[in-house]
């Protein structure tokens, strides 16, 4: 039996269309909620933020837990990228520099990461994606230990702790979010073994004044984000 409903030029019915863009707007907008709340934000307000009611939603997203993995896939499939990156560098070096700056870059533009993250690890314990990633980046260290590119004391885990860190400076208010590409140059010159030259920082360094204005202006950041209208999207992060 065929089906009697209507198919556009591009080869989708109408209501699949839909569905698929329902499914796109929750996802979206949870994930602007989820920078602002934490992942237990309010199901009931992504989805009149997604203008679909509270049964879409479970449809598309039965748990809480079912929409956290359905972002979380998102996130993996966002990080695949920047293994395809880090393989193309010239140097293990060089690698290292582009997985600091895509991984703090990608902190940057969506909070809501982290939260998701620690989410994923309460969900499923035994999750072995970010584990692959994870051996990469050891076997980059290793590399550029042995290059005499990376100072010898550094592992790893040091990286992800410090590129997470950095990754948290874009929730700076005052349009200084940009300030986690020069702190960035800093902690990249100090994982640099000594004997190689050191680059010119990028930007200036913030007065005492800006830098209170911007931490400050955290928890105004937040009030807006909250308040922004309906089906608008995760705001830009300023500076980036």
């Amino acid at each position: 039996m065929t089906s009697s409903e209507p198919t556009q030029q591009d080869g989708t019915q109408p209501r699949r269309r839909d569905a698929r863009q329902n499914r796109e707007r929750l996802l979206l907008e949870a994930r602007a909620l989820i920078a602002v709340h934490g992942v237990d934000a309010s199901l009931e307000e992504i989805a009149r933020r997604a203008d679909v009611g509270v049964a879409t939603l479970y449809r598309n997203f039965p748990t809480r837990d079912d929409l956290i993995r359905a972002l979380h896939e998102i996130a993996l499939a966002e990080l695949a990228t920047v293994k395809d990156e880090i393989a193309a560098a010239p140097t293990a070096w060089d690698g290292i520099v582009v997985y600091t700056e895509r991984v703090a870059e990608w902190l940057v533009a969506d909070p809501a990461l982290p939260p998701i993250l620690k989410r994923m690890e309460t969900i499923d314990p035994t999750l072995g994606k970010g584990k692959e990633f994870q051996t990469v980046i050891a076997s980059l260290v290793a590399q550029a230990k042995g290059d005499g590119a990376l100072r010898p004391d550094v592992d790893a885990v040091d990286l992800a702790v410090l590129v997470t860190m950095v990754g948290s400076l874009g929730t700076l208010g005052g349009g200084y979010s940009g300030q986690w590409r020069r702190q960035l140059s800093i902690v990249l010159d100090g994982l640099r073994s000594k004997d190689l030259d050191r680059p010119k920082l990028p930007g200036r360094p913030l007065a005492a004044r800006q830098y209170q204005a911007a931490v400050h202006g955290l928890s105004r950041r937040g009030k807006r984000a909250a308040a922004r209208p309906p089906g608008t999207g995760p705001a830009t992060t300023p500076g980036t």
